[in-house]
């Protein structure tokens, strides 16, 4: 009987080993896939981490949500990033919609505390999930998308993205705009190894949803699909398996694209932010 089921098992790994490397990219979830679901039930559950709920509500969004950066109020702009439970005027909510709004202020607030040191210009908003991305045996394959309204007037810098928590690298980029109609989807192994998707999107200012699909592939490495409204754009291999991100929606300014941003307010809206993954048992 030992015998018979070690023949058993060993058939089922390599009918379920086969089957995952003939799908399609994003496609390898059991939901999506019959066949696939068939196969593997036995072994791969797909989970959802984090629902399109998440900004039903303050009490929801708290949650499953931070203010601010993991690492605090500033980074690499000119925007020094406002929020909590009690301060909604750069983060707040309605209708299941997330809203990051950046305000041009007129008075000296110093430097930005990161690299570059940037002057402060601007008072804006940034969120990232407690959920956490880490691709690993358990879990090879992920998926992160949401819809957004993002600005593209020059000196804007809306983003969606995961990034280091031990270190910096790695970083995905899922949605980058830098002051204009070009997204930018980025795969950062190192400061100098970067691989890039540029895409110009048709009125950034209108719903698109941004989306990555992530899977392990190796000990080391994971292949990064980026999609915008759900069409492919391209894959970046990276080595970041076994490193945990942060996701992040965020509202910069300045910086990267370039200066001399709008002196009224600008918006960064947000919704159906979801993240799921396939758990190996």
């Amino acid at each position: 009987m030992k015998a018979c089921m070690k023949i058993l098992l060993a058939l089922t790994c390599a009918v379920t080993l086969s089957c995952r490397k003939q799908a399609a990219p994003g496609d390898l979830k059991p939901k999506d896939d019959a066949t696939l679901k068939k196969v593997t039930a036995a072994t791969v559950t797909w989970e959802t981490v984090l629902d399109n709920s998440s900004f039903a509500s303050y009490t929801a969004f708290e949650a499953a949500w931070n203010y601010l950066y993991p690492w605090g109020s500033d980074h690499n702009g000119t925007a020094r990033m406002y929020g909590s439970t009690s301060d909604h005027n750069h983060i707040y909510l309605n209708s299941g919609v997330l809203t990051l709004k950046a305000a041009r202020i007129n008075w000296n607030e110093g430097n930005s505390s990161s690299d570059p040191y940037l002057p402060i210009h601007y008072h804006s908003g940034a969120v990232h999930a407690k959920a956490q991305v880490l691709v690993n045996d358990q879990f090879p394959d992920w998926e992160v998308k949401g819809d957004f309204q993002a600005p593209s007037v020059g000196g804007s810098w809306p983003a969606f993205w995961l990034t280091g928590v031990n270190s910096w690298p790695p970083e995905s980029d899922i949605l980058e705009f830098k002051g204009n109609a070009t997204n930018w989807q980025n795969t950062f192994r190192t400061w100098q190894d970067v691989s890039s998707i540029l895409t110009n999107v048709s009125s950034p200012g209108n719903w698109h949803n941004y989306r990555v699909w992530i899977t392990k592939v190796s000990a080391t490495d994971v292949n990064i699909h980026y999609y915008i409204d759900g069409v492919w754009k391209g894959m970046h291999v990276a080595n970041f398996v076994g490193k945990p991100m942060y996701i992040i929606i965020n509202l910069q300014m300045e910086g990267s694209s370039g200066g001399n941003g709008p002196s009224g307010d600008t918006y960064y809206n947000a919704k159906n932010i979801y993240v799921g993954r396939n758990r190996v048992s």
